[in-house]
């Protein structure tokens, strides 16, 4: 299984990657899928629910505010938490959430971000569903996602989920144990960082790399 630096090492508004850091991404990837589908615009109602691990213990870690942020475009990596205390204190007072930093919409953080502490979505405990309605009180988009591990969401289908599929690339330079590495480092004269970069090449280019890039 190959496994970037990238994947294992994340920046990220805490405490918990799984609690915190997904749910973040799971909605700020519904929020663009609202605007992808072009029916942002038409949304009068979110509705958010968290089942399972995030419905019982997602408020003590923040699961809540994660998504907030989220659906208003912030990333895990880049939000200026000096600003959470004041978003949060707006959202909650105004009843109002400006989804992508672009379209306010109502939002209720009593009714409309439930935690479901008994239920749970059939892929993993950590479960999301996320809810647009019109004007109307018709659903315009429902999305299933799950929060994995270590930051990383996973979205359901409407056949009922996708799993995970391992990265069965063979790196360049690949090893399985602490030894091999050190195997690969004296047969090849690098470092165990000049190792990793050699197989970072696989996915992102030099300045990608340099400049801490996910992904090119």
């Amino acid at each position: 299984m190959a496994v970037s630096c990238f994947e294992l090492f994340k920046i990220g508004i805490g405490p918990s990657s799984s609690h915190t850091v997904g749910p973040m991404r799971a909605a700020r990837q519904f929020a663009l899928a609202l605007k992808a589908r072009e029916t942002l615009d038409r949304t009068a109602r979110l509705r958010v629910e968290l089942f399972g691990s995030l419905g019982a213990t997602g408020k003590g870690h923040g699961s809540d505010k994660a998504v907030l942020l989220g659906l208003a475009g912030f990333e895990p990596d880049t939000v200026d938490v000096s600003v959470v205390p004041a978003f949060l204190d707006v959202v909650r007072s105004t009843g109002s959430l400006v989804v992508l930093g672009e379209a306010p919409r109502p939002f209720d953080t009593a009714t409309d971000l439930v935690f479901n502490r008994r239920d749970s979505l059939p892929m993993h405990p950590n479960g999301m569903r996320f809810e647009a309605f019109d004007a109307t009180g018709s659903l315009l988009l429902q999305k299933d996602y799950y929060s994995v591990g270590g930051g990383f969401v996973v979205a359901a289908d409407e056949a009922g989920g996708q799993r995970i599929a391992p990265d069965t690339t063979e790196l360049p330079l690949a090893f399985h144990s602490g030894d091999e590495l050190l195997e690969v480092c004296q047969r090849e004269g690098l470092s165990i960082a000049g190792v990793m970069r050699v197989n970072e090449r696989h996915w992102r280019d030099d300045a990608a790399i340099d400049a801490g890039l996910l992904r090119i």
